[in-house]
């Protein structure tokens, strides 16, 4: 997928890429807060920006192995084969080491609707935020 700088960012902000999530990619800043590492970390996704998505995942997560190769090929063969259509924040529960955030995520894969919603927890490491998990909500139905 070809990405400019210049496109608007893929977390939804309706800014450029470079005035939003790119400066936490190229770690020149790190989110201030746990809502911004969720959504560059969406965007990390949506662009296959996997060592991003390994940096700021807490070492106590489910996901997070010290086989670095394995781990890329799997959020790699995830990203190139999901099409990220939206984000949306559905509530933020914000505090200084530990925060909660919900959002919606619509997905997907050869067609196919993968959307979920999921309540994250992300906890401040050495002044870093990391994701450390996440727990899917089912959605109510209309």
């Amino acid at each position: 997928m070809k990405f400019s700088p210049n496109d608007n960012c893929p977390c939804g902000s309706l800014k450029k890429y470079k005035k939003c999530c790119k400066s936490f990619h190229d770690k020149i800043n790190f989110p201030k807060t746990a809502l911004e590492l969720m959504k560059s970390r969406f965007s990390a996704f949506a662009l296959c920006n996997s060592e991003y998505i390994i940096f700021t995942t807490h070492p106590n997560n489910c996901d997070f192995t010290l086989d670095l190769k394995s781990w890329n090929n799997d959020i790699l063969n995830f990203s190139k084969n999901t099409k990220f259509e939206k984000l949306e924040i559905l509530e933020i529960i914000d505090d200084e080491i530990e925060s909660f955030v919900t959002f919606k995520a619509t997905l997907f894969q050869d067609k196919n609707d993968i959307s979920f919603i999921e309540k994250s927890r992300f906890l401040k490491v050495e002044g870093i935020w990391k994701y450390i998990d996440g727990q899917f909500i089912e959605e109510e139905e209309k």
